[in-house]
């Protein structure tokens, strides 16, 4: 039987202007826009109101016809964040301090509507003001790429840290050579999706931008050097990568062609 949840939206931050990948939220995959794609899953997970918060007018058009379902909400260009963008979403909308509300970024384009459904139920069942999601790193290139970010949990499934380097450091391993993972250690990715109630997110945006976050680039950073805990769950189906680099684009059209979904 499903998980029965409480009402939630989803707000997906789509910056126009990605310094890796400008147009990100545009560019196709399979002839889907991304940001279409990633509208869609927020849809098909029972959020009670998708609104998609952007920057640019082109991103507005592209989700025009869209269904009635996605909303779209025109936001500032200078913020530091998705977290602010969803912040300034929050206000415009005059939703109620304990809404939950889902960040599910915008390029996430192959989110599972059951790893949606997680962070929620995570937050939910958890006092932590803020939750996210994460699963196993098994291969090596991709615990050594900067692009993917890993998190380490403490035993009681509270984030410690996130990082783009590679963490935790398995020093005998390692030392031996970096070909492949050690198995007794666990390796986690982090996947671009967060969890929290309205009156928090205010809160989070209104506090000072934080030295370790800026120096990863890694919003959920500000939340932890303030002293927030954040849970982190493990994702209950596969969660392909997301979209960060042309090379992510190319290896996405190649998840398809074989029979992703």
């Amino acid at each position: 039987m499903a998980e029965k949840l409480p009402p939630f939206v989803v707000v997906v931050p789509a910056r126009f202007g990605s310094t890796r990948l400008p147009g990100k939220p545009l560019l196709k995959i399979d002839g889907e826009s991304m940001i279409r794609r990633v509208a869609t899953r927020a849809g098909q997970a029972g959020a009670v109101q998708v609104v998609v918060a952007t920057d640019d007018d082109r991103v507005a058009r592209e989700l025009r016809g869209c269904g009635e379902d996605i909303l779209v909400c025109m936001t500032r260009a200078d913020h530091a964040s998705g977290s602010d963008r969803i912040a300034e979403t929050v206000s415009n909308f005059g939703w109620p301090e304990d809404t939950i509300v889902v960040n599910l970024q915008g390029d996430e384009p192959f989110a599972p509507a059951a790893g949606i459904r997680a962070v929620v139920a995570t937050l939910a069942g958890d006092d932590a003001p803020m939750a996210t999601l994460a699963t196993p790193i098994t291969h090596a290139d991709e615990f050594f790429d900067p692009n993917i970010v890993k998190v380490v949990r403490a035993s009681n499934g509270r984030a410690l840290y996130f990082t783009r380097a590679p963490a935790p450091w398995a020093r005998d391993a390692f030392a031996l050579g970096r070909q492949s993972l050690p198995e007794d250690v666990p390796f986690l990715r982090h996947i671009g999706i967060y969890a929290y109630r309205a009156g928090f997110l205010r809160r989070l945006a209104a506090l000072p931008r934080t030295p370790l976050e800026r120096a990863e680039s890694l919003e959920q950073l500000r939340a932890l050097e303030h002293g927030y805990a954040i849970s982190v769950r493990l994702t209950p189906e596969p969660f392909p990568p997301g979209i960060d680099t042309a090379e992510d684009l190319v290896r996405a059209e190649r998840w398809l062609a074989s029979g992703g979904h």
